[in-house]
């Protein structure tokens, strides 16, 4: 009897296409994929979705300042992600955005006019601060010396008769699924700092824009005069790219998402809005809400003004694509704030890549070669030694516990402190000279390899595929050359 393979949707925030892709969005980009092929490792269906959010004010803003029509500015944004879902070797499954009239105009619509059906939205006269760079309104007492705390410039006063969703109607239950993890929100203080803010009871919330004042977006439906607001536009698309206007089978056995994997700074969305909109649809809640930090350039805010932007495109081209996804996996705590220098990434590279995990297979292949050793992989672990066995099962509970818990530079610490203790095991029983148990050493060694191998294979997926041919071909070369 077959029985059902459990199923594993996870999300990444969409990008907004107002700039081209910096290594903040490559960072959630990378997390959110070492998750997917993690449990596909583990046999389970997994579905990895990513796209780019391309409507609203600050999209047409940048269209106009670099003097080009909005959907020719979005769509050569738009494919600059497409493409660095390649450079990245990301296994997304879909690539959705925004703009797309087919998949997911008719979703939005449809959540629209079920949220009205439900007596959630209503119309009224508004006045209010908006920030362009949140794409949302904030309060005054949220400002800070009159600006907006995230994009630090002042907001727009705007007046303007809107569509409003009842946001305060499910203030009490998302406060409980919160409270009570039913939508976990990891780290803690991102919890601690939802709750705080759901505690003061939720407002209602502008759910649309004056199409004379803003033309870039999707109509409301029945009311050709409004533009839906760009929030309540782009969270849909989690549940557009499965297909929910057509209720098929793609939707019924992916949603709930076990995981969206988003930035701190659009928490709120996902954690009070999102969840509100779920609510009123009646859809089962996300699983999780896994939120990471800001990656700064030499401890400073990455911004074009300051030239400090770093790309991933020419971060790639010059270290390779593994390397750069080790270092954002590595060196930065997947959900706190991390800096990134040039210095820090050649000395990670140097001394991690280069030394520690290349170093480890060349010295280990060219052992085998030389002695001629002639076992299959495949018998390995069954000529490998119980203490050896039981090092590599320690590191594997460790290293699963560590993903479980979102922890994925503590995953690879995991990882690289097998490759210290197999550095160290060389050192003792000296398998280059001729001995009784010169033939066990580079068994133990070579099943070790292997079984990094496979740990790898989330992370550095190129790497992992790499050492096993090596493995297979007695035939070693660098897996990181050394840089000078």
């Amino acid at each position: 009897m077959s029985t059902l393979k459990q199923k594993f949707y996870i999300t990444s925030s969409l990008a907004y296409t107002n700039a081209p892709p910096h290594i903040g969005f490559a960072q959630e980009l990378i997390q959110a994929d070492v998750l997917a092929r993690h449990h596909r490792f583990l046999d389970e269906e997994t579905f990895f979705l990513t796209g780019t959010d391309e409507h609203g004010q600050k999209n047409l803003k940048a269209a106009e300042k670099a003097g080009k029509n909005p959907k020719e500015f979005t769509d050569e944004i738009s494919d600059k992600f497409r493409k660095l879902t390649n450079v990245l070797n990301l296994s997304n499954d879909d690539f959705i955005r925004t703009t797309d009239k087919k998949r997911h105009w008719p979703t939005v619509k449809k959540v629209w006019l079920k949220l009205k059906e439900n007596g959630d939205i209503y119309k009224k006269k508004y006045k209010g601060f908006y920030c362009v760079g949140c794409e949302a309104f904030i309060t005054e007492k949220d400002l800070v010396n009159g600006k907006c705390p995230i994009h630090k410039k002042r907001p727009e006063v705007i007046e303007e008769e809107n569509y409003f969703f009842k946001l305060s109607r499910h203030s009490k239950k998302i406060k409980e699924v919160i409270e009570e993890d039913k939508v976990e929100i990891i780290p803690q203080t991102r919890k601690n700092e939802i709750l705080s803010f759901v505690k003061r009871d939720l407002k209602d919330i502008s759910f649309s824009r004056s199409r004379q004042n803003l033309k870039w977006g999707i109509p409301t439906p029945e009311d050709k005069s409004q533009t839906i607001y760009v929030w309540s536009d782009a969270l849909v698309n989690y549940i557009s790219a499965l297909g929910y206007t057509q209720n098929n089978e793609k939707f019924k056995k992916f949603w709930p998402a076990n995981v969206h994997c988003i930035g701190k700074d659009i928490i709120r969305f996902h954690a009070i809005i999102w969840l509100g909109i779920l609510l009123s649809l009646k859809l089962k809640l996300p699983k999780v809400i896994f939120v990471h930090g800001f990656i700064t350039s030499e401890g400073q805010k990455m911004s074009k003004s300051l030239g400090n932007v770093v790309d991933p495109f020419v971060l790639v081209e010059k270290y390779g694509t593994d390397a750069v996804r080790y270092f954002l996996l590595r060196e930065i705590s997947p959900t706190e704030d991390g800096d990134f220098t040039y210095e820090k990434f050649e000395a990670r590279y140097n001394s991690d890549l280069a030394s520690g995990l290349g170093n480890l297979v060349a010295r280990v292949i060219t052992m085998a070669a030389k002695l001629n050793y002639k076992t299959q992989i495949t018998n390995f672990k069954q000529n490998t030694n119980y203490k050896f066995q039981t090092i590599i099962n320690k590191t594997w509970g460790n290293y699963k516990t560590a993903l479980n818990r979102f922890k994925l530079n503590e995953a690879l610490e995991e990882i690289w402190k097998l490759i210290s203790f197999c550095d160290r095991y060389i050192e003792k029983e000296r398998p280059w000279e001729k001995s009784n148990n010169q033939q066990s050493a580079i068994n133990n060694l070579l099943f070790a390899l292997t079984e990094i191998s496979q740990m790898l294979q989330p992370f550095l997926p190129e790497t992992s595929e790499e050492i096993l041919k090596q493995i297979k071909a007695k035939k070693s070369k660098p897996l990181f050359p050394r840089l000078k």
